[in-house]
């Protein structure tokens, strides 16, 4: 039975070297190949002009504002992926499906669109629009805008990360530390917290890594005002558009650079959790 099963499930080898080759192609046309090629135009007219691009006032901004917004947006969505996800893990409750549904809102409705919503939402048009006015409160074209249209299409990393975790481990730990007189935090701190924490590192990880790479809502959402609400990638943008090519592709190095920091540091988490779970 077992030799059965071998012969089943064991390809040939000219095949299994077909396959590889295949995914190795792949991979290197469809991923390799573009990072190769934005360090390369990136240096392509010398140490220079790069250190230039990247150091050019709108491009500090750019940089500075894409952090601001990640540094706004990473932690309300970690309370936010915490919150929902213990209630759904660890309750039962009305809504609870609408909830689930809710959180996954964002994988299905376009960037462009959660952007333009926004616009809808608080423009000049809008009844809230022209109140936000009265009140010299600026939301669009604006820091507000840009970490709202962030926090949209972000908020369900953490909270995707963990729901199945800690449906899985159920509640058995927590009602008996209730039991032995812990209160809820205690019992979220001394117990939860430690069964997820890798779990909840991931999410982060994963959220932070959209968050500085969003482009279709706060394109929407930012007017482009140069300066002043561009993040890096509405930057680069903007300077690929002027063909100012060497500036942009140095600029996108940044982003590149960040990317591949994300996969090492995913990497190391995945095996982090299998140790733990180990």
């Amino acid at each position: 039975m077992r030799k059965g099963i071998s012969a089943l499930t064991t390809e040939p080898l000219i095949m299994r070297l077909f396959l590889v080759a295949v995914a190795l192609a792949f991979v290197g046309v469809v991923i390799v190949l573009p990072i190769v090629i934005v360090f390369v135009e990136a240096f392509s007219k010398g140490w220079e002009a790069y250190i230039a691009g990247i150091t050019n006032e709108d491009a500090l901004v750019a940089i500075k504002l894409t952090l601001l917004v990640a540094v706004i947006a990473v932690p309300l969505n970690l309370v936010f992926g915490l919150a929902a996800s213990w209630a759904i893990a660890k309750f039962e409750f009305k809504g609870k499906s609408l909830l689930v549904t809710f959180i996954d809102l964002p994988f299905s409705v376009p960037p462009v669109i959660s952007g333009l919503i926004y616009v809808l939402l608080f423009g000049a048009h809008s009844w809230l629009g022209v109140w936000l006015m009265d009140h010299g409160v600026q939301i669009l074209f604006a820091v507000p805008a840009l970490v709202i249209a962030t926090i949209f299409v972000t908020f369900p990393f953490v909270a995707r990360e963990l729901i199945p975790l800690m449906q899985e481990q159920g509640t058995e730990e927590e009602e008996a530390a209730v039991l032995l007189g812990a209160s809820g935090f205690r019992t979220f701190y001394m117990v939860t917290l430690p069964n997820i924490k890798w779990a909840l590192l991931y999410g982060v990880l994963l959220c932070n890594a959209r968050a500085m790479g969003e482009f279709g809502a706060v394109s929407v959402v930012s007017g482009h005002i140069r300066g002043e609400t561009n993040t890096l990638p509405l930057h680069v943008e903007i300077l690929y558009n002027e063909y100012n090519f060497a500036a942009a592709f140095a600029v996108a190095s940044i982003l590149t650079v960040l990317g591949l920091v994300t996969l090492i540091a995913k990497r190391i988490i995945e095996r982090k959790t299998k140790a733990f779970e180990g």
